[in-house]
Parts: structure tokens; C-alpha cells; sequence
């Protein structure tokens, strides 16, 4: 049974991710078990190299992974993630598609899929949430 009870409970409660939102990410789906978050590219996201940074990349993946956990069961914390990072954007935003894969009595495990605007794989997340 879903913790929030519309998409935008969800969005006034995230609000309070300042880092996430100061990074330009949204919550744009939301479901029992799933969460889609989105975050468009800019220039304050690119590394030296002018790659989309890693911290931005995770950013994104960790908000996709704590709204859609949350919504399983509030509070949920994160207590261990791993990153894979694929491939470099080649387009103007980034979508994180988080979604249950086990659903414990005390944790959780998600699995989160960005990809860019066009398709591309650019990283997979794996987050353990520990139900408080």
C-alpha cells in the first residue's frame, strides 16, 4: 500500500531534498512499487571533461530510489548502493526508472535504470533501504 497519497504529497515532501532540487530533479511518475525522476543537463552538472559528473548522475539515481522506497515504506534509508556508470549522455536529460525488486520485513532492494532523453544506458544503481 503506497505511503503518499497523490504524486505531488510526494513532491512537497522531497522538497525538502534541497540538494536534489537544487540540481534540477524531478519527480515524474510515481507508483506502488516504481518512481521515474528526471533531470535536464546543464552545463553546472558537466565534469572538467564536460561529461555529466558522477555526484550528478547518483544524485539523481539516489532521489528515484528514496521516493519510490518511501513510498513503500516511510522512512526508509538508504544502508548500501552501488553505481555502475555505462556510458556518457549524449542528449539533454537524464531519467532514473527505480523499481522494487524485494520488498522485506526490515529492507528493501531497488534497482534504478538511467538512461538519457535518447535512449542511451548511462548508469545502474542498486540501493538496500533499511525500513526505520
Amino acid at each position: 500500500m503506497a505511503q503518499f497519497s497523490s504524486i505531488d504529497e510526494a513532491r512537497a515532501y522531497f522538497a525538502g531534498d534541497l540538494f536534489a532540487a537544487n540540481a534540477g530533479v524531478t519527480i515524474d511518475q510515481l507508483g506502488e512499487d516504481y518512481c521515474v525522476c528526471s533531470m535536464p543537463i546543464t552545463d553546472a552538472h558537466k565534469n572538467a571533461a564536460g561529461g555529466v559528473m558522477g555526484g550528478a548522475i547518483f544524485t539523481l539515481a539516489d532521489l528515484a530510489f528514496a521516493v519510490a522506497s518511501n513510498n513503500m515504506h516511510r522512512t526508509t534509508v538508504a544502508q548500501q548502493v552501488s553505481v555502475n556508470f555505462l556510458s556518457g549522455s549524449r542528449g539533454t536529460k537524464l531519467i532514473a526508472r527505480a523499481q522494487c525488486k524485494k520488498d522485506g520485513k526490515t529492507t528493501c532492494v531497488y534497482n534504478v535504470d538511467i538512461t538519457d532523453d535518447l535512449g542511451r544506458d548511462i548508469a545502474q544503481f542498486v540501493g538496500t533501504g533499511y525500513k526505520l
